[in-house]
C-alpha cells in the first residue's frame, strides 16, 4: 500500500516537541506587591490610631510613595527581567514597608530625633538603585570579571573605618558632617561575588587534591592559602574594628560558599573551629567583645547590681511582653531599650507588638527570600551563577540569624541591621542591590533555553 509508510528502510519523521513554555507570573508579582502596600499602609494607620487615637496625616503620602516605588520596580522587572522570581520583589517591598512602620512607631516615642522621613529617603534611593541593577545588569556572569577588583574594593572599604573615630565601641562607621555610612555592608556583597569567581575557578582543586588526614581532605598550599587570609581578615576586622558581626559574616558567607563548591562537609567543620578560636582569643583579650560576651551569658546582671535592666535584658522583657499576639502596633514600651531601639533592637519591637506570630511571619519571609536564592542558583549551569545567588541569600540568612540570635539572647549582641526592617542607609541600600541581583539570576534561570556560556577571566587564568 502506497501513502501508510514510506520507502523502504526510511522510517518517518517523528513530530517535533514542542518547547515548554515557562510563565512569566509578572501578573503575580504585581498582586503580591499591592498586597504589600496596602498592608504596610493598613500598619501605618494602625500606629497613628493606637498611639493619637486619629490616623497620621502623612499616610496618604506614605501610601502613594510606596505604591509609586513599587510600581516602577515592578515595571523595570518586566521590561528587562520579565522570567524573574514573581516573589522576591514583593517581599522586599513588605519587608521595607513594615521597617518604615515600626521606624514610625518608634519616632513617636522621640519626637526630637525623628528617623523615619531620612529612612524614606534612603528607601528611595535603594529602590533606584535595584532599577538600576535589573535595567543595566543584562547578565549576572559579567560581574565575574570584575572578580579582583572586587576583593580590592571590599578590602579598602573594610579598613577605612580604622582611621575613624568609634561608635559605641565598634569601628563599623564612617561619619563625614551628617552623613553616616557603613562600609561593610558593601563589603558584603563585592566578597561574595570574588568567592563566587575563585571558587567557581578552583573547586576541583579544592576538592581533589591535597592530602587526606583522617577524614578531612586538606587542598594544596596553593589553594589553601586564600582560606588561610580570609581567616586572618575576618580576625583582624574584629581586632581593629571590635565588630563580631561582621567578622561572624565575612567567614561565615566564605565557609559556606566552600562547602556548596566542594561538597565536603569538612570545610564547615574546619570553618567552625577556625571560627571558634579567634572568636574566643579576641573575646579573652579585646575588651569590648568580652563585655558583650558577659552579657550575654549574665544578661540580668545590671539588676542584680541595682543599675537597671541592660539593653539585652530590656528586649527579653519586650519579647516576653508581645505573647502569641501582641500588643498591637503602636501600644509596646520596647522604646525603653534606650538608642538602638531603631536598628539593632528594632526586631525586639515587633515581637512585643506583633507577637510570636507576627514574628514567625517576619522570620518566614526572610525564609522565603533565602529558598529563592538557593532555588535560583541551583537550577543554572554556570558554576559563578550558581555560587553567587547561594551566597548572596546566605549573607540574607547568616545576617537575620546574627541579629535575630544576638537580640534573642542565643548569641552575643553584634551591632548589626535587620534587613530592610532597621534605621540605617548602607543596610538597605546593600539588600535592595542583592535582591536585585538574584532578581536577575533568577530570570535566567527560569528562561526555557540555558544561556550561552560565557568565558570567565578568572577561569582562564587558573
Amino acid at each position: 500500500m502506497t501513502g501508510s509508510t514510506g520507502s523502504a528502510g526510511t522510517k518517518a519523521p517523528s513530530p517535533a516537541v514542542p518547547a515548554v513554555r515557562v510563565p512569566q507570573r509578572r501578573g503575580t508579582e504585581l498582586t503580591l506587591l499591592v498586597l504589600a502596600v496596602l498592608l504596610s499602609v493598613y500598619g501605618y494607620c494602625h500606629v497613628g490610631l493606637a498611639h493619637d487615637g486619629t490616623v497620621p496625616p502623612g499616610a496618604a503620602g506614605y501610601g502613594a510613595g510606596l505604591g509609586v516605588l513599587a510600581l516602577l520596580a515592578h515595571a523595570a522587572v518586566r521590561f528587562r527581567a520579565p522570567y524573574a522570581d514573581p516573589l522576591l520583589l514583593p517581599i522586599a517591598v513588605l519587608l521595607n514597608g513594615l521597617g518604615l512602620v515600626l521606624i514610625y512607631r518608634l519616632d513617636l516615642e522621640t519626637p526630637g530625633d525623628e528617623a523615619a522621613p531620612a529612612q524614606l529617603v534612603w528607601s528611595t534611593l535603594a529602590v533606584g538603585l535595584f532599577i538600576a541593577f535589573v535595567l543595566l545588569l543584562r547578565d549576572h556572569r559579567a560581574l565575574q570579571r570584575y572578580a579582583y577588583i572586587s576583593v580590592v574594593a571590599a578590602l579598602l572599604l573594610m579598613t577605612l573605618p580604622i582611621f575613624f573615630t568609634s561608635v559605641n565601641g565598634a569601628r563599623i562607621w564612617i561619619r563625614i558632617g551628617g552623613l553616616s555610612i557603613q562600609p561593610g555592608e558593601f563589603a558584603k556583597i563585592l566578597l561574595a561575588v570574588f568567592f563566587a569567581s575563585y571558587l567557581a575557578a578552583n573547586r576541583n582543586a579544592l576538592r581533589y587534591t591535597g592530602r587526606r588526614i583522617w577524614r578531612l581532605q586538606l587542598p594544596t598550599m596553593r589553594v589553601f592559602a586564600p582560606i588561610l587570609a580570609i581567616w586572618l581578615i575576618s580576625v583582624g576586622v574584629l581586632v581593629l574594628e571590635t565588630d563580631l558581626g561582621t567578622s561572624l559574616l565575612f567567614f561565615g558567607l566564605f565557609i559556606v560558599m566552600l562547602y556548596v563548591a566542594t561538597g565536603r562537609g569538612s570545610w564547615i567543620a574546619i570553618g567552625l573551629v577556625l571560627a571558634a578560636v579567634g572568636a574566643f582569643v579576641v573575646a579573652s583579650f579585646e575588651p569590648h567583645v568580652h563585655d558583650r560576651v558577659e552579657n550575654w551569658l549574665h544578661p540580668f546582671a545590671s539588676i542584680d547590681a541595682g543599675d537597671g535592666p541592660s539593653q539585652l535584658a530590656q528586649s527579653l522583657f519586650a519579647f516576653a511582653a508581645g505573647g502569641m499576639l501582641g500588643t498591637g502596633l503602636g501600644l509596646g514600651h520596647s522604646i525603653l531599650i534606650g538608642f538602638a531601639a531603631k536598628s539593632d533592637f528594632i526586631l525586639a519591637t515587633a515581637g512585643e507588638e506583633l507577637g510570636l506570630t507576627g514574628l514567625t511571619a517576619i522570620f518566614l519571609l526572610y525564609a522565603l527570600v533565602v529558598e529563592r536564592g538557593y532555588r535560583a542558583g541551583l537550577a543554572l549551569r554556570d558554576p559563578f551563577g550558581r555560587l553567587l545567588a547561594i551566597g548572596l541569600a546566605s549573607i540574607v540568612a547568616l545576617q537575620v540569624f546574627v541579629i535575630a540570635g544576638g537580640v534573642t539572647g542565643l548569641i552575643p549582641l553584634t551591632g548589626m541591621a535587620m534587613p530592610f526592617l532597621a534605621q540605617g542607609g548602607s543596610s538597605l541600600v546593600t539588600n535592595w542591590v542583592i535582591v536585585a541581583i538574584l532578581v536577575r539570576i533568577s530570570d535566567q534561570a527560569r528562561r526555557s533555553d540555558p544561556p550561552e556560556a560565557v568565558p570567565s577571566a578568572l577561569g582562564r587564568a587558573a
